[in-house]
């Protein structure tokens, strides 16, 4: 059974976990209309520091707006937000989860209600499962595919968006597979059911676009920047679903899923079969933030004391 932390933050105070509640007919419980983000804590030498807070909470803001949803905090506001619930709950290393939703107000599709917001921060280990950061998972390619252009915007990290993400992961945990892998309405490669994914060709790292109906996660453009600065090639194109089956290496990456490898896909062997050279060194540069290996160059590790 979880463990629950005590407090939580909800529109614009600390409350007891259990009084941070809402109404049965609010909006987002009927049709979606969340926003959210999800973002990693780390100890580091110089104490916890939260990865990224300020770009997570930016994108939170920005998916608020392709909705129409008007936000009644700015960025500074929720960062504090997170800062002060991380310290309630005596966390260091956590999971913070700032989250803004539609509230109880009219009932139709259209209706203006208030908008609702709330910041959760909690304990989480490897999202996929213990051991698997350094074995890999097993992947299968999902009966489900990713929605089409110009129907759901897959820029926008919204509650919404997440059903399909539930019908790839949950398809693939009863098949006996550690996550399952999305195509586009195009039939090309898009993303997992909340990861990006990189393949290896000799040496090189290639990902799909964001115009493959995902998210342009902040964990895979910083995997992105990272390879760049010590000089790995990285390409962004369109992949078809066999190059999972010819890549040297594979792997997924997101806040909750950090650099997970795969070493098989449809029960087809990836490469050697555990985590390969590219893949490694990725996961050295990445949790190199958090050690000190890697410097902070830009500036994405911010304090929990700030």
């Amino acid at each position: 059974m979880m463990q629950y932390p005590e407090w939580i933050w909800h529109n614009g105070a600390i409350k007891r976990w259990e009084e941070a509640t809402t109404h049965v007919m609010s909006h987002a419980l009927h049709y979606g209309s969340s926003v959210f983000e999800g973002i990693r804590s780390y100890e580091t030498p110089d104490g916890p520091a939260i990865f990224r807070l300020t770009d997570h909470n930016t994108r939170l803001l920005a998916s608020a707006r392709i909705y129409d949803m008007p936000m009644p905090y700015g960025v500074a506001e929720i960062n504090a937000a997170c800062r002060e619930v991380m310290r309630c709950n005596g966390l260091g290393k956590a999971y913070l989860r700032p989250f803004a939703f539609r509230g109880l107000g009219g009932f139709g599709l259209s209706a203006d209600t208030p908008v609702d917001t709330s910041v959760a921060a909690w304990e989480m280990g490897p999202y996929l499962g213990a051991g698997v950061l350094e074995t890999g998972i097993d992947a299968c390619v999902s009966s489900w595919q990713r929605f089409a252009p110009n129907t759901i915007p897959a820029g926008a990290k919204a509650g919404g968006n997440y059903l399909s993400g539930q019908l790839v992961a949950r398809e693939a945990r009863r098949l006996g597979f550690g996550e399952g892998i999305a195509l586009a309405s195009t039939g090309l490669l898009s993303e997992g059911a909340g990861e990006n994914l990189f393949l290896v060709f000799e040496g090189a790292l290639h990902t799909t676009p964001v115009s493959a109906a995902l998210l342009n996660g902040i964990t895979r453009n910083s995997i992105i920047r990272l390879a760049r600065d010590v000089g790995i090639e990285v390409v962004e194109r369109d992949l078809p679903r066999e190059y999972l089956y010819l890549c040297d290496e594979l792997f997924m990456c997101g806040t909750a899923a950090e650099i997970t490898p795969i070493r098989s896909v449809d029960g087809r062997q990836v490469g050697a079969g555990k985590p390969g050279p590219v893949t490694q060194r990725i996961q050295e540069l990445f949790f190199g933030l958090f050690d000190g290996r890697t410097p902070d160059k830009y500036g994405w590790l911010e304090p929990l004391d700030a």
